[in-house]
């Protein structure tokens, strides 16, 4: 594998790792669903604290899942995933491309 893949391999760890969380999983799936929330209307929906929810809030901002609206004195979040799934979509690609070649190549032998 190329030095390229490797790169794009390792673009996605920080990705990978806050997409692991459950609780982070629940937040992305609330966040499709009412489409913008503010910390307290999602910690409504969950079992974490508040803190505990802005945590969470905090990492998927971190890895681009997330963005902040200021409205007056509240902070809505919403979904920003154009550029983590442009990430995944690159190592999807890459990963396709790769195995295609090596295994068109053992088929070969």
């Amino acid at each position: 594998m190329g030095q390229k893949a490797i790169e794009t391999f390792r673009a996605c760890i920080p990705l990978f790792q806050a997409l692991s969380d459950p609780y982070r999983q629940d937040i992305i799936l609330l966040l499709a669903e009412k489409e913008t929330l503010t910390v307290n209307e999602i910690a409504n929906h969950s079992t974490l604290s508040r803190p505990a929810i802005s945590h969470h809030l905090k990492i998927l901002r971190d890895n681009q899942l997330v963005s902040i609206e200021q409205k007056g004195t509240q902070r809505y979040y919403s979904l920003a995933l154009e550029a983590s799934v442009q990430l995944l979509k690159e190592l999807i690609h890459m990963v396709e491309t790769t195995c295609e070649i090596k295994s068109a190549t053992v088929e070969e032998d």
